[in-house]
């Protein structure tokens, strides 16, 4: 027999509180929860570069204040990339004060996302800059050579994106650009400028940027720093020359950086990135590569559905009018250049 069976049905037993054990915290510290503060009083401000963990982001962009801070990311943005163009809310210290850090908790919606990677069969993307609304392609007319299939890709990536492109030669000194820029000739809405030691067309390309955030591409080497430098004196980004060599350029600038271009009466951006001799394509919606070469995307409009526009595609409309020679002298070249893209996605 227990001691309940002397129990009444009225009676309950009675317990001690003394005798509860509750586990000590010796930190003293508030138990973790799943709920994140809102951060009510949080300010937007634009990310303009990214070094080792620390971003350096401009806050009230468009007011009287306009400061640059130095920032961190909150632990629940660590799987998040944030990269330069990114428009984030920050909080705690913003007055800029050298050895203060503010703290970002949250990244806006982008408008637009430019990505690479490694090589086209390569999955992971490797972002580039973020909310960039257009790209200008930088390519020399020589030292090094100019390579119209890398150009391509650029422009793939940029449509890919919804980024609307631009192109400038420099180095026309050097060589005469007009066989490359063939290549290009039938696509009417790609913007090209060329430029040549005394003669950079800095006021023209600037009327471009106004009102833009302008990300500028190009292979180790064409003169893009040179460009940038005169676009916007105080970047003071590094130039380097060519290897008589290998004809490669030195990579000079290490860093994506956006940088702020005042024209006469308006500002814009000016987004530098590394230069780089490869441009992977692996994350792009196959459908888009078309796009690019705007020229044979309307002979294909004849194509049969389902046409893969490769050479063994039966009754393809482009394959066709290259033959026959109706696309000139570089329709072929042209061709070949679009088969071998989708040739990596087939």
């Amino acid at each position: 027999m227990s001691w309940l069976d002397d129990l009444d049905d009225d009676d309950e037993p009675a317990f001690d509180e003394a005798d509860v054990r509750v586990r000590p915290n010796p930190k003293a510290n508030r138990p973790r929860t799943k709920r994140r503060p809102a951060h009510a009083d949080a300010q937007v401000a634009r990310v303009l570069g990214v070094d080792r963990g620390r971003y350096t982001v401009l806050a009230d962009e468009d007011g009287s204040d306009e400061r640059a801070v130095l920032a961190s990311r909150a632990r629940e943005l660590r799987t998040q990339p944030i990269v330069t163009g990114d428009r984030v809310r920050i909080v705690g210290d913003a007055s800029g004060t050298e050895g203060t850090l503010a703290r970002i908790v949250g990244i806006e919606e982008r408008t637009s996302l430019l990505r690479r990677s490694a090589d086209d069969t390569d999955q992971v993307e490797r972002v580039v800059v973020a909310n960039a609304d257009q790209m200008l392609v930088v390519v020399a007319a020589a030292d090094p050579e100019p390579r119209p299939r890398l150009v391509d890709r650029y422009l793939v990536a940029a449509l890919d994106a919804g980024i609307h492109p631009l192109l400038v030669v420099t180095k026309t000194d050097l060589a005469d650009p007009a066989d490359f820029l063939a290549h290009f000739e039938g696509l009417d809405d790609l913007e090209v400028f060329t430029s040549g030691r005394g003669r950079m067309p800095v006021a023209r390309i600037g009327e471009r940027l106004v009102g833009h955030a302008t990300v500028f591409v190009g292979h180790s080497g064409v003169g893009k720093s040179t460009l940038v430098n005169a676009l916007v004196p105080s970047a003071e980004r590094a130039t380097g020359h060519v290897n008589e060599v290998t004809g490669r350029g030195r990579h000079t600038s290490s860093s994506t950086v956006s940088l702020r271009y005042v024209g006469e009466r308006a500002r814009g951006w000016v987004i530098d990135t590394p230069g780089v001799r490869s441009f992977g394509l692996g994350h792009v919606d196959p459908a888009n590569i078309l796009r690019a070469f705007s020229d044979l995307a309307a002979v294909a409009e004849e194509c049969p559905r389902g046409c893969t526009h490769l050479p063994d595609a039966p009754d393809c409309a482009i394959v066709e009018a290259v033959a026959e020679g109706r696309l000139g002298e570089r329709g072929a070249a042209r061709l070949d250049s679009l088969q071998r893209l989708l040739t990596t996605f087939s």
